[in-house]
């Protein structure tokens, strides 16, 4: 008798042997299936938060800027905001570079303002940094342009003077790629 207890012990650990390995293995298979569709779920999820790809095409946007007489200003589009692009005169600059900084409440000389030797050519996002309205070119007490909306006033750099805009209109990247064409973005 004692051997047969043997041989049922021995047929018991060869189960449990078995089933513990068995068991391992849905174990391993499930934890790994589990990673799998966790990972397949995120793929959407991130690629959600990456750029439309119209943003992306819209990166840069090149103008033609012979036809721009001095003192008109063009507005373009630019990443889906307007961008001015003032020709300004000879008045207009000095008038912008002779205005004491101290006296805006976003102080910035126009020379950080403009391209070295391009001083002539403006170019500014065109949207009110009060509340995202487009300002109307020529208007107002300082030659810039007019929010129509809230009264905000800006000078012939387009930085704030006068109403509640907190921040001059921004200057975007932009340079000269031929003495007519500029490449904003």
């Amino acid at each position: 008798m004692d051997e047969n207890k043997t041989v049922e012990k021995s047929e018991e650990t060869n189960d449990s042997e078995h089933s513990s390995t068995r068991r391992s293995f849905i174990i391993k298979a499930a934890t790994a299936a589990a990673g799998v569709g966790a990972a397949v779920c995120t793929i959407p999820f991130i690629r959600s938060m990456w750029p439309d790809a119209g943003v992306i095409a819209a990166g840069t946007t090149e103008v033609d800027v012979t036809n721009l007489k001095v003192g008109d200003t063009m507005t373009v589009m630019w990443q889906g905001k307007p961008v001015f692009i003032t020709h300004r005169t000879t008045e207009q600059i000095k008038e912008a570079q002779e205005t004491d900084i101290k006296t805006l409440r976003d102080p910035q000389l126009d020379s950080d303002r403009v391209l070295q030797g391009k001083e002539q050519w403006l170019v500014t996002v065109a949207v009110c940094t009060h509340l995202g309205c487009v300002p109307t070119v020529g208007k107002g007490e300082f030659g810039g342009s007019l929010c129509p909306c809230h009264g905000s006033q800006y000078d012939t750099s387009q930085r704030i003077r006068q109403g509640p805009a907190p921040k001059n209109l921004a200057v975007p990247p932009y340079a000269f790629i031929s003495d007519t064409k500029i490449k904003i973005g």
